[in-house]
């Protein structure tokens, strides 16, 4: 793609930070997450100069602020925009680059560096993070001379956000920041080598189609590549066309709608029964958008054994990586789907295969115990559910309570699950909030996080205290790892080896201590009499919920195992 030329006159007193400023501008960015430190303070001089341009957000860590910015990012369908200083404030955004890429997730990320003529000596404060970062973006820049500056920034928003969404790092010596540029600045471009093909080959639709047409027991698999494409629509007018089963994985959730007959829920791992021999048992499998992960698939051996499988996804990388596909379809999802929309449908009968889904719905539904007065988690998000009336944005840490939300929290539109999923990062949940509440102030946004992973982040409460922000953090409690301790139970022979946490703060009273409403539920009675008051209001709130320690989650499909040898799928 060659971007429309743009030649700018600078005058004397413009810096590499002024013109990093303007470009941010051009590109409307209107929320910067970031740390300042020495590498960047002439970049903040510059965003100070350029007052009321940018809503900046402070985070306490940058690990947070990071995390904040992939939230604002999956809410708004936006890159979020990041800086940190060099050496360790870049390193503190690492683990924050490596989730967006394995998610999807476009961010353009500017870290500070020490002074080009310094760099390789071990400067104070000096990290490779060129060398770091190289495997975990889809791109990085380091600039090298000031007149490159407004061109890498155009680039790297427009790699971050096209074809297959992910972080971009671009690396700025402090000296390219402070020099002032007096020359004309061109910040056009032209990406020979990066063309991503949106849309798709005309012959495998029809090859998808004659396939529809054949089968006998088709099902469709929607992931995350349905949401960043805007495609959910489509999606919908697809399955309704051809009557056709829609199972989703963990980040595809919200794709498809959660209630609707023809949803069979997530499936993989933690995945529901009907979905998973779904998979196991049919004849056509279509994946939109999702790349196979191994927490779907299970062990290949067993997963869609007799099945053509199609996949359509933006990145030719993923099609044929992990399954087999006789149908590839290099394409952006929508204009896949649009175009497959634009078929002619004759005479399809699914009704003995909807007859078995049915079947096996209702058979084996997702179940759990319910003690008389103590909360088991299952039950806390179902009453979550209910009091948002499945319209909150939600957010999770990773473990136990993010399979239970995935499970019991049926989204019914895109853009309202926030979690982490190919790197499975705690401490995400909580910031990850501040960020998709900044995106969508309109909405409530409920994060669902640990007791283990909030004590990672939960610094990160300045910013509700100092924002306002109507943030509701619900600490799903069992004073344990809940899902090392699972595994432990489950196949260590219940040696519990440093997953029982058994000193913990006192996270009202933490809550308190940032003039952020605190409140403790340890009954069903409590739940109901303070959760919906408080999911209602417009204050942030943290609410430490003590649930059962050692509920499990199920279904589960143990290591090595196929999507057919489920354990948990009914109730004992």
């Amino acid at each position: 793609m060659k971007a429309e030329a743009s030649v700018k006159e600078q005058t004397a007193t413009k810096t590499g930070a002024d013109l990093l400023v303007e470009a941010l501008i051009d590109q409307k960015v209107d929320t910067l997450f970031g740390y300042p430190g020495g590498a960047v303070l002439p970049i903040y001089d510059a965003i100070y100069r350029a007052k009321g341009s940018f809503d900046h957000i402070l985070p306490r860590h940058e690990q947070g602020g990071i995390h904040a910015a992939e939230g604002y990012a999956r809410v708004s369908g936006r890159a979020g925009v990041v800086i940190g200083t060099s050496g360790p404030g870049a390193t503190n955004l690492v683990t924050g680059i490596a989730d967006a890429m394995m998610d999807s997730i476009p961010l353009v990320i500017f870290t500070g560096q020490v002074a080009k003529g310094v760099i390789g000596t071990d400067a104070f404060q000096e990290s490779d993070i060129m060398g770091i970062t190289t495997p975990i973006t889809k791109h990085n820049y380091q600039v090298q001379a000031i007149e490159e500056l407004p061109r890498i920034v155009k680039e790297a928003f427009h790699i971050a956000t096209t074809g297959r969404p992910g972080p971009v790092v671009v690396d700025i010596p402090k000296d390219i920041s402070s020099t002032v540029q007096t020359n004309k600045v061109d910040d056009s471009f032209h990406l020979p080598g990066y063309q991503p093909n949106l849309k798709p080959n005309p012959l495998q639709i029809s090859k998808l189609h004659e396939a529809l047409v054949a089968a006998k027991k088709p099902v469709v698999l929607a992931g995350s590549g349905i949401v960043h494409a805007g495609a959910s629509e489509d999606l919908k007018e697809f399955v309704h066309n051809y009557q056709l089963p829609v199972t989703t994985t963990l980040l595809g959730l919200g794709s498809y709608p959660g209630d609707d007959d023809l949803s069979l829920g997530m499936a993989g791992m933690h995945g529901t029964y009907a979905a998973n021999i779904a998979l196991y048992e049919c004849d056509l499998l279509i994946n939109i958008g999702s790349r196979f992960d191994d927490r779907l698939t299970g062990n290949l051996k067993h997963f869609a054994p007799s099945a053509t499988v199609a996949h359509i996804d933006v990145d030719p990388a993923e099609i044929g990586k992990n399954v087999p596909t006789q149908i590839p379809i290099v394409s952006d999802a929508k204009a896949a789907l649009q175009s497959i929309n634009k078929k002619k449908v004759q005479g399809l009968d699914h009704k003995n295969w909807m007859a078995e889904i049915d079947h096996n719905k209702t058979e084996c539904p997702l179940w759990h115990e319910q003690p008389e007065s103590e909360i088991v988690p299952q039950w806390l998000i179902q009453k979550v559910y209910e009091y948002t009336k499945g319209d909150a944005v939600v957010t999770t840490d990773v473990g136990q309570h993010q399979m239970w939300a995935a499970q019991y929290y049926h989204f019914d539109r895109p853009n309202r699950w926030v979690t982490s999923g190919g790197l499975g990062t705690m401490g995400y949940g909580f910031p990850a909030a501040i960020g998709a509440q900044l995106a969508d102030m309109d909405s409530t946004c409920v994060a669902i996080v640990g007791d283990g992973g909030f004590q990672m982040t939960m610094q990160e409460l300045s910013i509700l205290q100092e924002r306002r922000l109507p943030v509701k953090v619900l600490i799903v409690n069992n004073q344990a790892l809940g899902m090392v301790r699972q595994w432990q139970e489950k196949f260590y022979e219940e040696r519990y080896s440093e997953s029982i946490i058994d000193v913990q703060p006192d996270f009202v009273k933490l809550a308190e201590s940032y003039q952020v409403p605190g409140y403790y539920i340890d009954s069903q009675k409590s739940l109901e009499e303070v959760l919906p008051k408080v999911l209602a209001d417009d204050q942030p709130a943290v609410i430490d919920c003590r649930v059962l320690q050692k509920e499990n989650v199920y279904p589960m499909i143990a290591p090595g195992k196929g999507l057919h040898e489920m354990i948990g799928v009914k109730k004992p």
